[in-house]
């Protein structure tokens, strides 16, 4: 007696199952692995903290600035004197170019239309990265970077122009010093910024000692 089903199609059946199994067996692994090679260096000590610099001018006086909601350690640069639009954005210390592109949405603010639409985000950003899971960003700019991912700077190398990409009501730079997945302090020339908490405004003044180096 015959039940009307090929034996033939159940024995073809168990193998496909298990070649499914091995497949998603194989791409659990890989995820593993991957998400290792990304976790398992932030685990490691940091290294000493780079003698970061100023991300501006070396001699200039720049207004160095938070306010409530900013977020814990991130820092707002203005100019002191002149036009604030287009002004060089520099390194902080030398590094790799790790992210030079579009955070969020541009928006429509420019040195021609500077009540245009804000835009989301931090607007045309770079990260470097220094070393020894030391990190630094900058965000709002002009325009695009004049650096490309991968590409090694020096500090005091122009990386960009101050603008008002982005999240942004007025040009300026918004700038982060992080030590692996953590934001901290600021220090510039080895000095502290003060700037510690957003839970009120604060409002610093500080010359740049980002130089060229004497030879």
């Amino acid at each position: 007696m015959t039940t009307g089903r090929p034996t033939r199609a159940r024995s073809h059946r168990r193998p496909r199952r298990r070649g499914i199994r091995v497949l998603l067996a194989l791409v659990a692994v890989a995820a593993v692995l991957g998400i290792a090679v990304v976790a398992v260096p932030m685990l490691r000590p940091a290294g000493p903290r780079p003698l970061f610099q100023m991300p501006v001018s070396c001699g200039e006086t720049w207004q160095l600035s938070t306010y409530p909601g900013h977020d814990d350690y991130d820092v707002d640069f203005f100019p002191t004197e002149g036009e604030a639009w287009g002004r060089p954005v520099l390194a902080s210390y030398a590094g790799t170019v790790t992210v030079a592109g579009i955070n969020g949405s541009l928006g429509s603010r420019t040195p021609e239309n500077p009540e245009g639409a804000r835009g989301r985000g931090g607007g045309y950003w770079v990260k470097i990265d220094h070393g020894g899971k030391w990190e630094t960003q900058y965000l709002h700019m002009l325009e695009p970077p004049l650096v490309t991912v991968g590409q090694k700077v020096a500090q005091g190398d122009q990386i960009g122009r101050l603008g008002s990409t982005g999240n942004s009501g007025a040009p300026h730079l918004h700038y982060e010093q992080r030590r692996g997945w953590d934001k901290v302090e600021t220090r510039f020339d080895g000095t502290p910024s003060g700037i510690t908490t957003d839970e009120r405004e604060q409002i610093l003044r500080r010359v740049s000692n980002n130089c060229p180096a004497v030879s």
